[in-house]
């Protein structure tokens, strides 16, 4: 599945480019997973004990792969943490940073140690 997402990823870098949005990104991405029959859930709240966290993932893939699109010059290490606080919070084995602002597109991949 990760495969496919980048696959689709590489497809919205070359038709975008590096310099659009985060949300043109996200609404290209939706229209390519809808395009090939994956299933997907699109800015998922995080709530804690029944209240919202005030975090939205953009994109939770297949219910297994949660996907961070960004359009910023770089992947900070807040990125990262929010990345693995989103993977525990949902118990969910990989999440991908993805950012579109980078030359040549790239995902970080990130695992969850503790599920």
């Amino acid at each position: 599945m990760s495969y496919s997402i980048n696959g689709i990823c590489f497809e919205i870098h070359n038709k975008l480019g590096r310099f659009s949005r985060e949300k043109q990104y996200a609404d290209e991405f939706e229209r390519a997973l809808i395009q090939k029959n994956i299933n997907y859930e699109r800015e998922k709240r995080l709530f804690n004990n029944g209240v919202f966290s005030g975090n939205i993932i953009d994109f939770v893939v297949e219910d297994c792969i949660i996907i961070d699109l960004k359009a910023k010059r770089f992947i900070t290490k807040d990125d990262y943490y929010q990345m693995k606080r989103y993977l525990i919070t949902l118990n969910k084995k990989l999440g991908l940073i993805i950012n579109f602002n980078d030359k040549l597109i790239n995902s970080k991949r990130i695992l969850n140690n503790h599920s």
